[in-house]
C-alpha cells in the first residue's frame, strides 16, 4: 500500500515538474492557465494546426505551435478559408480584407513553443 502511494506521489511530482519546466513563467501570464493548457494538450494529441482556447462576446482565442518563420501561416490559411485575404502585418497584428471590410487578428507569444491569436467574434456570425 505504501509503495503504491509513494509511486503515485512521485509520478505526480514528476508530471508537475515537467509541466513547470515546459511552460515556466508562461503559466500565469494570461490569468487562469487551465483552458490554455487543456487546449495545448488537445493540440499536441491531434493533427490540427490550432485549437480553440475560449470564446467570448468579442473574440475567439486559439493556440498554435510556434514553428519558426512560417508559424503564422496557420492564421492566413484559417482566414483564407473564411474568404478573407491577407493584406499586411503591423507589429503583432495581421490585417485581412474582404471587399470593403477590414479585420485585425492579434497574436501574442504564450511560450517559446506556442502562440495565442484572437479573432473578432463578428467573423463567426
Amino acid at each position: 500500500m505504501k509503495k503504491t502511494l509513494l509511486s503515485a506521489l512521485l509520478l505526480f511530482i514528476l508530471i508537475t515538474g515537467l509541466i513547470t519546466l515546459r511552460f515556466g513563467s508562461a503559466l500565469v501570464q494570461e490569468g487562469n492557465p487551465l483552458p490554455i493548457l487543456i487546449s495545448i494538450m488537445r493540440l499536441e494529441l491531434s493533427n490540427s494546426e490550432y485549437e480553440q482556447v475560449e470564446e467570448s462576446k468579442s473574440s475567439h482565442q486559439h493556440v498554435s505551435l510556434n514553428t519558426g518563420d512560417s508559424s503564422y501561416d496557420v492564421i492566413k490559411d484559417f482566414m483564407d478559408e473564411k474568404g478573407w485575404s491577407y493584406k499586411e502585418q503591423i507589429g503583432s497584428g495581421y490585417i485581412f480584407e474582404n471587399g470593403e471590410e477590414t479585420v485585425v487578428i492579434s497574436t501574442r507569444q504564450y511560450s517559446r513553443n506556442y502562440f495565442l491569436w484572437d479573432i473578432p467574434s463578428e467573423l463567426f456570425n
